[in-house]
């Protein structure tokens, strides 16, 4: 177990007190859990290449620690009515059918590990960022730093306390085109990775 690893298990670890305070309300505070999560996945790959700490342990772990992060976020977004839930679900069944392959590759050939390949690495590049945007949204919404009119029928001349309103139906759009992105992102990934690997599943049966 190197630090690289310990980074990996330490962005699991961060996983309860987000949900917690993002499920709770206190948006700011999950926000800035869900960055320092977000900035142990490029630490420890930075870490575990400068210093040759790569093993098949962070090989495997450091892609779980993203879905279980990802996924959970998303849950959590889906509860607090913030995206599509059938978006989750595709990203979902891509982590799980991805998983079991690696695990499949694994228990065939113990020296077989799938490390994430460059779609993979795009993926979560774009998905916790994306995640970030909308959590950052919501965090503004909280603070009424992002007003909006409900309609264009309200009275202009309204006071403001009067027509400050959290803009789902601002939001929501912006939130949906990332979701939108995202899962489109992660099939693609999943589909690529696992034609790029199906050798070292389809070679072992054979044998």
């Amino acid at each position: 177990m190197n630090i690289a690893n310990i980074l990996t298990l330490s962005r699991i670890i961060l996983i309860i007190p987000f949900v917690a305070f993002l499920l709770n309300g206190c948006f700011l505070v999950a926000l800035i859990i869900f960055i320092t999560a977000s900035v142990t996945d490029w630490l420890d790959g930075f870490i575990a290449r400068k210093f040759n700490m790569i093993t098949d342990l962070g090989k495997f772990l450091d892609p779980l620690a993203d879905k279980i992060l990802v996924i959970s976020a998303m849950i959590c977004f889906v509860e607090l009515n913030w995206i599509p839930a059938w978006t989750v679900i595709v990203i979902a069944a891509r982590e799980f059918i991805v998983t079991g392959f690696r695990l499949g590759v694994v228990e065939k050939d113990n020296k077989s590990v799938i490390a994430a390949d460059i779609w993979g690495k795009i993926k979560t590049a774009f998905t916790m960022p994306a995640l970030c945007a909308i959590l950052v949204m919501w965090v503004l919404a909280a603070f009424e730093i992002i007003t909006h009119y409900r309609g264009f029928i309200e009275n202009p001349f309204s006071s403001f306390i009067e027509v400050r309103n959290v803009p789902q139906y601002v939001i929501n759009p912006i939130s949906n085109i990332l979701m939108y992105i995202c899962a489109a992102l992660t099939v693609f990934s999943g589909i690529t990775m696992i034609i790029k690997n199906r050798k070292l599943f389809t070679n072992k049966e054979r044998n």
